[in-house]
C-alpha cells in the first residue's frame, strides 16, 4: 500500500538511507571538479531551455553527508522471523533444534548517507535532521572529493532541519536562499543530491502542489514536486530557475520505496528562519499551548455565527496547561495569535511552535457570537507534546441533534452510563438512533454518541439538547454545533439544518 516515507536511515550493517530523500548506502561516491568562484545565472535559462548555468553555479555547493551509527543489535533472546520458521520446522519434524553459534557480542556500526548544501563560505551546511539523527560520527564529502569531519551545530527534530559545520581551510562555494513564497504551481525546479550514493545528481521537474501536510509535525507545509528524488537525496537543495534554494528535499510518497514523481521539500522561507536559530542557539525551544483543534468548516461557521470560515476550533483543553490558565474553552475559535491571522489549525500549531516558552501573547477568540481577547503565557514543549494538536479528520464526523436532524435521543441513565463505560463527570444526552438519510448521519453521528454541549451550551439530558437546537433554529442559524463524546474523545461536529 502506498505510503509516505521520510528519507531517514536504517541501521542495517550495509547502511541504507531511507526514503524521502536521504539515503544511506555504502556505494562509492563519485566526484566532479569544483568551481573556484561563484557564477551568476541571472535567472535566465540557456538556449533550448538548458539548466546548465544553474547546475554549474550550484553543484559545487552540494555535499554528501556520511554518518556512522551504532547498528541495531539483535540479542540472543530476540528471534527473527526466519529463526522462528526454522524452530517451527524442526519441532514439527520431531528433530532437536541444532545448536546455534553464539552471536558476536561486539557492537557493530552502520553507515548512512544523505545530502546537504553549503550556505556560508566558512563551511556552514544545511541538511535534514533525520540524515544525522543518532550519528556517532559525521563526514562531509565536497564536490571535488575532499572528505572532512563535520561538527553538529544544531538540530530541530520537529522541523527536521539540522546545521553542520566543516573547516575546509579556504572559502567554499555557497548557495543563496531563495523565496519559496513566490513559488507557484507549475514553476520549474531542480533537485540536487546524491541518490543511492552514486554521486551528485540533478533532476528537474515542476512544483506540483503547495501546503502539503504529512502529519509529521507543526511545521508541515511541504512543497510537492515531481522531480525524482530517491534514497540519498534527503537534505539536498531544491532550487528555482534563479539557482536559489527554495526548499530542502525531505520525503517521498512511494508504494515501493523508489521515486514515483511525488516528492516533498521543506519551504526555504520556513527553513531559513529555523537555520538562523540553530546557528545562534544550537536548538529550538518550541512553544506549547495544550489544546486539541479542528478546522472551521462552513457548517461550523454558520453554527457559531461567523460570517466566514477560518480560524481553529478548540475541541478540548488539557488540564494544567497554558491554554487552561488563559481561559480557553472547548468551542472557542482562535482567530489570531499576536495579531497574526489563524486561517487553519495548522497555522495555530505553527504560530505557537514559533513562540519561545515564557512568551506572553494575545489571542483573538470568537466566543458567544463576539470576539474577545485572551492573554496566554506560552509553555515549554516537551517531547511527545503537540503545540496545538489537530484532531483526526476521521473523527470529526459525529454530532447530533434532535429528531429534525435525523436522530433519536435518550437521557443518560445509570444503566446507559454503565453500558457506555462513561465516567460520572460526563453529562449529556445519548444518541439512541440515527436515520441514515438525514444530516446527522451524513455528519457521522452514531448510536451511542453522547452529546455534551450544543452551540457551546452544556446539556444534561435530551430535553436540553432539543431546546438548544430549537433555539438555534429560531436565531436563524443554518447549522448547529455539537460537542460529542465517543470512546473517551470529544469532538465538535456541525450539522446543517438545511440537510435535515
Amino acid at each position: 500500500m502506498p505510503h509516505i516515507l521520510r528519507k531517514h536511515r536504517t541501521a542495517a550493517l550495509v547502511g541504507a538511507a531511507v526514503i524521502a530523500g536521504a539515503a544511506c548506502l555504502p556505494f562509492a561516491i563519485n566526484t566532479s571538479n569544483a568551481f573556484a568562484a561563484p557564477s551568476d545565472t541571472g535567472g535566465i535559462l540557456a538556449a533550448g531551455g538548458s539548466f546548465a548555468a544553474i547546475v554549474d553555479a550550484d553543484k559545487p555547493a552540494v555535499v554528501t553527508i556520511t554518518t556512522t551509527m551504532k547498528a541495531t543489535d539483535v540479542s540472543a533472546d530476540q528471534q527473527s522471523p526466519m529463526d522462528e520458521q526454522f524452530r517451527q520446522f524442526f519441532e514439527d519434524q520431531g528433530i532437536p533444534l541444532p545448536r546455534q553459534a553464539p552471536r558476536n557480542p561486539r557492537s557493530q556500526h552502520a553507515m548512512a548517507l544523505g545530502s546537504g548544501f553549503i550556505i556560508s563560505p566558512d563551511g556552514v551546511i544545511v541538511t535534514n535532521n533525520h540524515v544525522i539523527d543518532n550519528a556517532l560520527d559525521i563526514k562531509v564529502t565536497l564536490d571535488d572529493g575532499t572528505e572532512l569531519p563535520a561538527k553538529l551545530i544544531g538540530t530541530d527534530p520537529k522541523s527536521d532541519v539540522a546545521v553542520l559545520k566543516i573547516a575546509a581551510g579556504k572559502p567554499l562555494q555557497t548557495i543563496a536562499w531563495g523565496d519559496s513564497d513566490r513559488l507557484k504551481l507549475g514553476d520549474q525546479i531542480l533537485a540536487i543530491g546524491n541518490p543511492f550514493g552514486i554521486g551528485t545528481t540533478v533532476t528537474a521537474g515542476i512544483v506540483s502542489a503547495r501546503g502539503r501536510d504529512l502529519h509529521s509535525g507543526p511545521y508541515d507545509d511541504f512543497i510537492q514536486i515531481d522531480a525524482p528524488i530517491n534514497h540519498g537525496n534527503s537534505g539536498g537543495p531544491l532550487v528555482d530557475r534563479e539557482g536559489k534554494v527554495v526548499g530542502i528535499n525531505t520525503a517521498i510518497y512511494s508504494p515501493n520505496g523508489g521515486s514515483v514523481g511525488v516528492g516533498f521539500a521543506i519551504p526555504s522561507d520556513e527553513a531559513k528562519a529555523i537555520v538562523a536559530k540553530l546557528e545562534k542557539n544550537g536548538s529550538i525551544d518550541h512553544g506549547y499551548l495544550g489544546v486539541q483543534i479542528q478546522p472551521v468548516t462552513k457548517d461550523v461557521a454558520d453554527a457559531v455565527g461567523l460570517d466566514k470560515t477560518g480560524g481553529a476550533l478548540v475541541a478540548a483543553v488539557s488540564a494544567d496547561t497554558p491554554a487552561a490558565e488563559a481561559g480557553l474553552k472547548p468551542g472557542d475559535i482562535v482567530l489570531s495569535v499576536g495579531g497574526e491571522a489563524v486561517k487553519t489549525p495548522k497555522d495555530l500549531s505553527r504560530l505557537v511552535a514559533d513562540l519561545s516558552p515564557g512568551t506572553r501573547e494575545s489571542l483573538a477568540v470568537w466566543r458567544d457570537g463576539k470576539t474577545i481577547d485572551l492573554s496566554v503565557t506560552v509553555g515549554a514543549n516537551a517531547d511527545g507534546q503537540k503545540q496545538a494538536a489537530v484532531e483526526n479528520p476521521d473523527r470529526q464526523g459525529q454530532a447530533s441533534g434532535q429528531p429534525s436532524l435525523g436522530i433519536g435521543l435518550a437521557d443518560l441513565t445509570p444503566d446507559l452510563r454503565q453500558q457506555l463505560d462513561l465516567p460520572r463527570s460526563v453529562s449529556g444526552a445519548v444518541v439512541a438512533s440515527v436515520k441514515p438519510d438525514k444530516s446527522a448521519a451524513a455528519a457521522g453521528i452514531q448510536s451511542g454518541d453522547v452529546i455534551v454541549s450544543v452551540n457551546d451550551r452544556p446539556v444534561h439530558n435530551a430535553r436540553d439538547v432539543k431546546a438548544a437546537i430549537a433555539e438555534a433554529g429560531k436565531a436563524g442559524r443554518k447549522s448547529v454545533l455539537l460537542l460529542i463524546e465517543r470512546d473517551g474523545n470529544k469532538t465538535f461536529v456541525a450539522v446543517p439544518f438545511a440537510a435535515a
